[in-house]
């Protein structure tokens, strides 16, 4: 947990097109500590155990939302692509649900890139989405449907 505080008290490792608070870090052990089966976030490790990022899915409108974020130097590596692909696979494999979306600042190219290649569609343009860093923001919205992902894709492999 005190890792977890320390990437959300650091502007760079949200990066420039997320907002930027300051978290209480006994405030993130009881909002992680507490059960929301709505909301789920894991920790995106290394395979030598290091922490690179967070990945979450929470609910918005009843629609499970995909948000994510990894350290600066570990950007641009596949890696958050992968667990979005988890996520999905896990989400689409465990619950009753037809659509899985995520809500994206228009200037975010990477984020966008990471959904495209999981198989998330371009729904459109929420205009001044968020207030973000003393401006409104606009954001893109993106989905996919239960029968574009139609099959895992990462958890079945097998090594």
């Amino acid at each position: 947990m005190p890792l977890v505080a320390e990437w959300l008290n650091t502007p760079d490792v949200l990066g420039e097109h997320e907002g930027f608070t300051q978290v209480i870090r006994s405030e993130l052990e009881k909002r992680y500590g507490e059960a929301h089966p709505e909301q789920q976030t894991f920790v995106v490790e290394m395979k030598d155990g290091s922490k690179i990022g967070l990945i979450s899915h929470f609910l918005i409108d009843r629609v499970p939302t995909l948000g994510t974020f990894l350290i600066p130097s570990e950007r641009g590596k596949g890696y958050c692509t992968e667990a979005a692909q988890i996520v999905v696979d896990f989400l689409f494999l465990s619950k009753d649900i037809v659509r899985i979306q995520a809500i994206i600042n228009i200037e975010n190219k990477s984020s966008q890139k990471v959904v495209e290649k999981v198989g998330f569609l371009r729904e459109g343009t929420l205009r001044k989405y968020s207030f973000i860093r003393g401006k409104w923001t606009n954001a893109h919205m993106y989905s996919i449907l239960r029968e574009e992902w139609k099959e895992p894709k990462i958890l079945t492999k097998t090594a």
